[in-house]
């Protein structure tokens, strides 16, 4: 399963290095990602791979969100499809 994982916050050292660790260390695959920044502010979106992932899709949301707040960091992850049926015209 694909999903899209997007992480927004003030921007500081070390945010891309610590999201792409946390998703390497459940055995998730990035596909593609793209970063900004506006301002003060980060933003990125990636494109990922479960199919190896160590947990569930709840469990890897919820680890996350929960590590995101840690570091002050906004993570939301959805699976692909749930993301192209809301996105599409």
């Amino acid at each position: 399963m694909k999903a899209i994982v997007s992480v927004f916050a003030r921007d500081a050292k070390g945010i891309i290095a610590f999201v792409t660790s946390l998703l390497a260390q459940r055995g998730v695959n990035i596909l593609d990602i793209s970063q900004t920044l506006m301002q003060e502010y980060f933003a990125m979106i990636m494109l990922v791979d479960l199919a190896d992932c160590s947990l569930s899709f709840q469990e890897l949301s919820r680890e996350l969100e929960e590590r995101g707040k840690e570091k002050n960091l906004s993570i939301h992850i959805q699976r692909q499809d749930i993301f192209d049926a809301i996105n599409r015209i």
